[in-house]
């Protein structure tokens, strides 16, 4: 797997403060370019970027595929991440917008090429409801490839005792789930073909960028930092699924 986009993103110096403000979270660049070279994107196509946060993901996929993008988020602020977009020179091939992922989405059937998402699909897409719906806005031959958190066996009833404090935050046990719990829901799903389910290689790379910008003086950063310190590498991972749409 090719990782220069990242590797060139990342040790631009110009790059340094947008990462700072844009990274809540592993180091989407990373993740996209990974997520995407599964794929075969080209200039002539339409993505939508869901849950794109700050615009990371986003800006990969113009930057190094020319891709028309609708970079949509719930909780990131268009008119910032389209600043963001214009610093770099791709606000023309972006088009920020606020979504909830939860309700029907404004578009129209079999509208997009890709359905793409990195960081957030867990927050939104752990129902049987959603994959299907979500299929049906992507053109017959086209993709949903996500990525997203998750953990290399699921915990069930026995969470280790260094994550209880973590996992006592509410909802936590429902985002973060084991590859075979979602290899199953996905299963279910009418109307794809599974391509792959398999864990990422660049979890630990992502990750370690993310938290070396932290402040552990911080209460709000301190807790990932505490967190992923817990976790000592033991049972986390990030999850791709990629699925053609028939």
């Amino acid at each position: 797997m090719s990782t220069a986009f990242s590797d060139k993103f990342v040790a631009d110096e110009k790059n340094s403060a947008l990462l700072r403000e844009a990274m809540w979270g592993p180091n989407g660049i990373r993740q996209a370019e990974e997520l995407a070279s599964s794929l075969t994107i080209t200039k002539d196509m339409k993505i939508l970027d869901l849950g794109c946060g700050p615009g990371l993901s986003a800006i990969y996929l113009a930057r190094e595929h020319g891709a028309t993008i609708f970079a949509a988020d719930l909780y990131s602020d268009p008119t910032e991440n389209h600043g963001r977009f214009q610093s770099l020179g791709i606000a023309d091939n972006i088009i920020p917008m606020t979504l909830d992922a939860t309700q029907p989405l404004p578009f129209a059937k079999r509208y997009f090429d890709v359905i793409f998402s990195v960081g957030a699909y867990n927050m939104f897409g752990d129902t049987e409801e959603m994959l299907p719906n979500f299929a049906s806005h992507v053109k017959h031959g086209g993709y949903i490839a996500v990525a997203f958190p998750g953990l290399k066996h699921d915990f069930g009833g026995n969470v280790p005792p260094e994550m209880q404090p973590f996992w006592d935050v509410p909802d936590v046990a429902r985002f973060i789930r084991g590859i075979e719990w979602w290899k199953d829901l996905f299963g279910k799903a009418d109307g794809i073909e599974i391509l792959d389910i398999s864990e990422m290689a660049c979890h630990d790379i992502a990750w370690r960028e993310y938290l070396a910008k932290l402040d552990p003086g911080n209460p709000d950063e301190s807790w990932d930092l505490d967190m992923m310190r817990a976790e000592s590498g033991k049972y986390y991972n990030t999850i791709q699924l990629i699925a053609k749409v028939v």
